[in-house]
Parts: structure tokens; C-alpha cells; sequence
């Protein structure tokens, strides 16, 4: 059996965070022992279950109590090397709880540690390393791999996890919704590839748009960082940085799904409805394209022109794609503007993920920016409508924030046309409208109550991903200890006390919904994907109850269930583990240079 590892991750150092946990007195802690409390089978004290960088921002949340101390005890003793002040007590009312917050932020030295508080059981387990993060990322990176369609996983590269193929998708019908003169209803395409969406085996574009994009922006942003990253796939070794590879494998995909007649593209290639709990070679229904649609078109628009330009420095290993990915969008675009309201509602006799947007101002938004970005061409400028488009944290429904993040990047090569000011101002407000949540909040992390919502683990990660360019453009380094507290959050300093990533912690969701880890007979799920995540909707409430499991509360930050009934909270998807490998890797890049 496999036990679960702590992958790595850190944390940015925050003054003003420091001076709310004074004082601290390393010196009369460098020997004292310190007596251990009962065991408990669940830490209270909620910590960053992976670790910190040796620099960064260090902090765990305590619950509540007469205790004004905290101690840290390196693992497999009982003396305590550090002890520092406890905060004033503050309420989190997503959560309901009080707590206080212990800064070790000056302690800088490696190891593996414990924090203890007099009347608590010990906080579980972390690392202080310079590397910290590199395990998640590459874990978070690699579920990516297991989650790609029509292909044997082998044992080689996947382990225990190893499978046979299945939906090869080289036999797929079009959809009386889809039908069109040139290719009629029943007409046999094929649409290998791809990633599965989430605990299902569908593929869905719009879901592929913001997921490709973000892991693609993760390459743009941070090359070198990725181009040492080795994950140990089929193409590890091939002179490619193994991110491009892995996000090769759903392009190719994505390509399959546009009509090379009119340019459109499908919504998604499903079967009518879900499958069972099976393994993919066991799921044999059969599996359509289905309707095209405006949010589609933009999707894959926006993701085609970002492609181009990223795997043009890479003409040799992948010939004449940045050619083909750039044509693609265009006709995808030329598609939009003559269909500009062709909204997407399943079909009756579809009962699979609907991802149905009625609002499409955003995808205009988003695709103009990124194939201005490409060709340089003004006329794509003017189409962002950049005095009408806001800058917001994204989802696969919203994607006004992707436009935004990639004129950022690229504001030093755009032409004249652009309005830098403009672009500024987007990205430091939404980062400033964070960061005041931030240094608000009871857990000092910024999420609001609106952010407890279906994946709110991914709400998390995207506010994260926003903070980031905050930090990016203006250097400001409370912004990159607001988003590293999002990382903080998800690993484990949260009022769940797990850490949201499988195979990552001491205390990580072990029934995700998601049908592989189901279905194929190994305790442990596949490591590296992070559970949704707690939200009040409980949508999936009656399907627990028979199931004999239940939701411990009704707080948007408690609600969640690690149990294969809960789709609404514990269930994966790819949306959701993009914004983490960005993130993630962001800050160790970031922090490599400390």
C-alpha cells in the first residue's frame, strides 16, 4: 500500500502579518521541553500540511483557547526549538469558529516540524525546504497524464495506477444537434485524445478552454522553471518540457472538434448520459459531438491563438502546428462573428455536464485579446472592448480575467493601440480588492462567502493566480503572501484541517469522485488532484444520505464530505487543477531566486 506523500509547497514572508502574532522568544524555546499533549487521530490546529520555503511567510491557525504561546517541535522529539505569541482571538464567519494565528515566520531553519499549544493536540506534520513546492507541482501536473483519454497508461510511467485504453473516440457520431449539410446526423468522425473533464469520461471545450489556457499561460510566464520539470510521461526525454507535451495532448484533441466546413466547434463529445462506476476501458456507451456553439468557438478561438505563439519556438519537434493552431482560431473567430449568439443547452436527449453560458461578452473579450496578442493586428484590439471589459477572477463561465492576465504579460511588445495605463489599472485593482479581503480575514486567507461555491478550491487557486499578476506588475510582495496563503489554504490551513490534494499531507481526501480512483481497486487515490472542495449547496445531499454519509455542517467552510457521493464537494476536475499547477509552480519559481 501506498502511504501518502507530503509533496512540498511555501509561503511569503508578511510584516504586517508578523507584527499581529509579537512576540516571539526564540532563545528562552531553544531548549525548554515541552510536554505533549493526549493523542488525537485529528489535529486542530490547522497548518500547511507540506511545508514552507525557509524564507517565506509561516503561519497555522489555532482554535480558541487560554493559551497565549505556541511552541515548534521538530519531529520525533518533544523539545521545542521555537516559541512565539499567539494572536488575539478573531471569528471566521464562513467557518463559525474563533481561533488566533501562530507566526513562526523568522524561524528559518529546515526539517520537519510540529506546532504544539498548550491544551491541543499537536498540529499535523510539515517541512521547511527550499524546494518545498516542486512535488505538488508535479503532481498536480502529472494527474493530467491520468487523466488522458484514448491511451494505455503503463506501468512504467504510472505505477500502480496503470490501465488499459479506453475511448479510443475514433468512432464517434454527430449529434442530430451538430448535424449539419456536410457532415449529417450519424456521421462517423473521430476525436482521439484529450483529457476526461472530471470524475466523469466526457470532454467538454469550454471546460478545455480556461484549463489549456492556464497550464499554457504557467509555461509563458515561468519557461525556465518548467523546462527542468521531468514527470516521467511517454514523451519525458524529447527535448520538450514535459508541461507542453502533456498540454499537446488535449490540443490535439480540441483540434478534432472544430468542423473544418464552417469553422465551428463542437460543444463537447459525450455519451447521452454518464457512465457507471468503471474503469475507461470498461465504459464502452456511445459517444457523440454535440451542437456548436458561440462560447466553444471563443474558447477554443483564444486557446488556438495563445498555442500558436507559444509552440512557435518549437517549429521542429511539432512542424507546421503554430501555422495550423493560428488558422484555427481565426476561422473559430469568423465563426463567432457571423454565430454570435449561439447559446448552448443540452439537448433532450443529453443528460451529461451542460457547462451552458448565456453571457458571451467575456469569450469575445478574451479571444480578440489573445489573437491581438498573436498577430499584432489592431483590428483584434479594438474587438476587446477594453473600456467595457472588467477584470475579474476567472471560471470557465467567466474569462474577462485570462484577457486581462495575457496583456499584462505580453504589455511590453503590444502595439501602440494598447492603453497600458488601462491594463495597470485592471490587474492592481482586482489584486488591491484581494488583498484588502486578505488582511481582513480571521484565517488570513481571501476568500469571500461568494467564493464557496461548486470548486471553491479552484476559486481559490484563481484568486490566487489574479494576486500573482498583482505581484508580477507592481512587485508589491503582499500580494505574493496574500496568493501563497491560498496555497497555504488548500494544503491544509483550512476549516476542514485536509489538505485538498491527494497523496499530499497526512489528512487528504481518500474518496474523491472520480471514476479511475473509484473503480480500480487501490486504496489510495490517484495522487496529485484536488478535491472541489467545501460549499453550503450540498446539491448532492440526498444522493450521500443513501449512501450513509453525511455533511458535518451547513458552514460554506466546513461543508464538505470526503466520500464518493459528493460530487459537489469532493469530486475533480481539470478546471480545477490548472489554476494549482500555476500557482504552485508560480511561487517556487518565484521563491527559487530568494
Amino acid at each position: 500500500m501506498l502511504k501518502p506523500r507530503r509533496g512540498l509547497l511555501a509561503m511569503l514572508a508578511s510584516a504586517a502579518l508578523l507584527s499581529a502574532c509579537q512576540s516571539v522568544d526564540t532563545d528562552s524555546a531553544s531548549s525548554a521541553q515541552v510536554s505533549q499533549p493526549p493523542a488525537e487521530s485529528s489535529a486542530s490546529i490547522k497548518v500547511n500540511q507540506v511545508g514552507f520555503t525557509p524564507t517565506a511567510t509561516k503561519m497555522a491557525v489555532v482554535p480558541s483557547n487560554s493559551a497565549d504561546r505556541f511552541s515548534l517541535i521538530p519531529e520525533g522529539t518533544n523539545t521545542a526549538v521555537y516559541s512565539g505569541r499567539l494572536s488575539a482571538s478573531s471569528t471566521w464567519d464562513h467557518s463559525g469558529e474563533t481561533v488566533k494565528i501562530a507566526d513562526f515566520s523568522d524561524f528559518s531553519r529546515t526539517g520537519e516540524y510540529r506546532i504544539r499549544v498548550e491544551g491541543l493536540p499537536d498540529s499535523h506534520p510539515f517541512s521547511i525546504a527550499p524546494d518545498v513546492y516542486v512535488d505538488v507541482n508535479d503532481a498536480s501536473l502529472k494527474a493530467f497524464y491520468f487523466n488522458r483519454a484514448s491511451t494505455e497508461l503503463l506501468e512504467e510511467h504510472a505505477g500502480i495506477y496503470a490501465r488499459p485504453a479506453g475511448h479510443p473516440d475514433d468512432q464517434v457520431k454527430v449529434h442530430s444537434s451538430a448535424a449539419s449539410r456536410h457532415r449529417p446526423e450519424g456521421t462517423i468522425i473521430s476525436g482521439p485524445k484529450g483529457w476526461y473533464d472530471a470524475g466523469d469520461y466526457n470532454k467538454y471545450i469550454v471546460n478545455s478552454g480556461i484549463t489549456t489556457y492556464t497550464l499554457l499561460a504557467a509555461y509563458e510566464h515561468f519557461p525556465e522553471y518548467y523546462a527542468e520539470r521531468e514527470l516521467n510521461i511517454p514523451e519525458s526525454g524529447n527535448g520538450v518540457p514535459d508541461l507542453l507535451d502533456e498540454i499537446m495532448w488535449n490540443l490535439e484533441w480540441m483540434l478534432t472538434m472544430q468542423d473544418p466546413n464552417d469553422g465551428g466547434v463542437y460543444h463537447k463529445l459525450t455519451t447521452k448520459r454518464f457512465e457507471g462506476r468503471l474503469m475507461p476501458h470498461e465504459a464502452t456507451n456511445q459517444r457523440y459531438v454535440v451542437k456548436k456553439g458561440t462560447a466553444a468557438a471563443l474558447n477554443f478561438a483564444a486557446v488556438m491563438a495563445v498555442a500558436s505563439r507559444v509552440y512557435a519556438d518549437y517549429e521542429e519537434d511539432f512542424p507546421g502546428f503554430s501555422t495550423q493552431a493560428l488558422e484555427a482560431a481565426e476561422a473559430a473567430w469568423q465563426w463567432a462573428q457571423a454565430n454570435p449568439d449561439v447559446t448552448y443547452r443540452n439537448p433532450e436527449d443529453i443528460h451529461t455536464g451542460q457547462y451552458g453560458d448565456q453571457t458571451l461578452f467575456d469569450e469575445f473579450g478574451w479571444a480578440a485579446a489573445e489573437l491581438y496578442i498573436t498577430t499584432g493586428q489592431d483590428r483584434y484590439y479594438e474587438a476587446i472592448m477594453a473600456d467595457e471589459l472588467a477584470n475579474v477572477v476567472p471560471n470557465w463561465a467567466e474569462s474577462r480575467g485570462l484577457a486581462w492576465m495575457s496583456l499584462a504579460h505580453h504589455r511590453d511588445n503590444l502595439t501602440p493601440i494598447a492603453d497600458q495605463r488601462l491594463i495597470a489599472k485592471r490587474i492592481d485593482e482586482l489584486a488591491q480588492e484581494l488583498h484588502a479581503e486578505w488582511q481582513e480575514s480571521a484565517y488570513r486567507v481571501p476568500m469571500r462567502r461568494s467564493d464557496f461555491v461548486w470548486g471553491s478550491n479552484a476559486v481559490a487557486m484563481n484568486n490566487a493566480m489574479m494576486l500573482l499578476q498583482g505581484y508580477r506588475l507592481k512587485g508589491d510582495g503582499e500580494y505574493l503572501e496574500a496568493a501563497q496563503s491560498l496555497l497555504d489554504y488548500v494544503l491544509g490551513r483550512n476549516a476542514t484541517g485536509y489538505s485538498f490534494v491527494t497523496g499530499h499531507g497526512s489528512k487528504t481526501p481518500m474518496h474523491i469522485h472520480h471514476r479511475p480512483s473509484d473503480a480500480d481497486g487501490i486504496e489510495e487515490p490517484i495522487p496529485g488532484f484536488i478535491a472541489g472542495g467545501p460549499q453550503p449547496g450540498q446539491q448532492d445531499g440526498e444522493n450521500c444520505e443513501e449512501d450513509g454519509a453525511s455533511y458535518p455542517s451547513d458552514k460554506p467552510a466546513k461543508s464538505y464530505v470526503d466520500h464518493w457521493c459528493s460530487y459537489a464537494s469532493n469530486e475533480i476536475a481539470i478546471n480545477w487543477n490548472a489554476p494549482l499547477v500555476y500557482v504552485s509552480g508560480a511561487i517556487q519559481a518565484l521563491r527559487q531566486t530568494d
